[in-house]
Order: C-alpha cells, then sequence, then structure tokens
C-alpha cells in the first residue's frame, strides 16, 4: 500500500514538474494554435515595423494611446476602417496595429482584430474565433464611441506576461506619448 502511495506522489510531482516546465519562466504555456496565430501575425505585419508603411497600406491612428483601467496599455491603434466594417476575420488582414510610444518613434507592439458584433451576430450563430482563439465582446456604450463588437488581441511582437491574447499589456505604456 506504502509503495502505491509512494508511486502515486511521484507521478503527480512528475506531472507538476512537466506543467511547470511547459509554462516556462516568461508566461504561460501557449497552445499550438496562439503560436500558430502570433506567428502569423509577425509574419503579415513585419512590413508595418514602421508607421508609415502602415498609413500607406490604409491605417490610421485612432483615439491616441489607449492605457489600461487598472495596469498597463495597448498602445496606439492604427486601425484599417475597411477591414473593421467589412464583417470579415482573416488572420492574414489585422483591423488594427497596435504601436507603443517609446523613445520618441512608435514601436510595433501587436494586433487587434475586430469585426463589428452586429455584422458578425447577423451571419452567424457563435461568436468569432481565429485559428483557436475565442474573441471578447464589447458592448455599447464603450470607450471608444463604437458600435458593440468583437476583438481578440495579438501580442505578437512584445510579450505580455498576462498571456498573448489578454487586452492589456502591463509591458506598454502610454508615458512616451505627446498627444
Amino acid at each position: 500500500m506504502k509503495i502505491r502511495q509512494s508511486l502515486a506522489l511521484v507521478l503527480v510531482a512528475l506531472t507538476l514538474a512537466a506543467c511547470a516546465t511547459a509554462a516556462g519562466h516568461h508566461g504561460p504555456a501557449v497552445p499550438a494554435s496562439g503560436a500558430a496565430l502570433a506567428e502569423e501575425v509577425r509574419r503579415v505585419t513585419s512590413g508595418f515595423v514602421d508607421p508609415a508603411a502602415a498609413r500607406k497600406a490604409g491605417y490610421a491612428p485612432f483615439l491616441g494611446c489607449v492605457s489600461g483601467p487598472q495596469e498597463g496599455a495597448m498602445g496606439i491603434h492604427f486601425v484599417h476602417g475597411d477591414l473593421v466594417g467589412d464583417g470579415v476575420l482573416d488572420a492574414s488582414r489585422p483591423e488594427a496595429l497596435m504601436y507603443e510610444p517609446r523613445d520618441g518613434k512608435l514601436h510595433l507592439v501587436g494586433v487587434e482584430y475586430i469585426v463589428l458584433a452586429e455584422a458578425w451576430n447577423a451571419k452567424h450563430k457563435s461568436p468569432p474565433m481565429l485559428m483557436g482563439q475565442s474573441f471578447h465582446y464589447t458592448g455599447t456604450p464603450n470607450r471608444y464611441g463604437i458600435p458593440a463588437f468583437y476583438a481578440l488581441h495579438v501580442w505578437a511582437w512584445k510579450p505580455n506576461p498576462r498571456g498573448m491574447f489578454v487586452d492589456w499589456n502591463p509591458h506598454v505604456s502610454c508615458e512616451g506619448h505627446a498627444g
């Protein structure tokens, strides 16, 4: 009986150690689908590291620098209005690029996929997902002054210790934003 208990404790300890190793020292483990989405985001946005290229592609700053209600920020969103209004989600065409103002420059930190809830709900029975990742719903009225929407943030260029798909990143700041 004691051998079984000891064996069970060893198995539990090995399982916990494996989970801790998989999670790493930089936050939770990212599921394979999450890693694939982050890789896709880096691939399709590598040309937008310079905000001037984003402007040429139809993205424009929207609402200044967005800081969190508690800790962290999202940064400055460069939004492509035609993509937000089309009711379609495509991993290769993010609706918004997020930049952090730092050292007098804008640094690409991630993207936000956005679809207006009315357009999405008219054609789908369930909330959107992209490469296995669920979107967050924001109702109206909201702090952005836009209709209700679904959104998914992907911190592909600047790690977020709270998770790759969490809205607010405590490592992003609006302190460098001149307004």
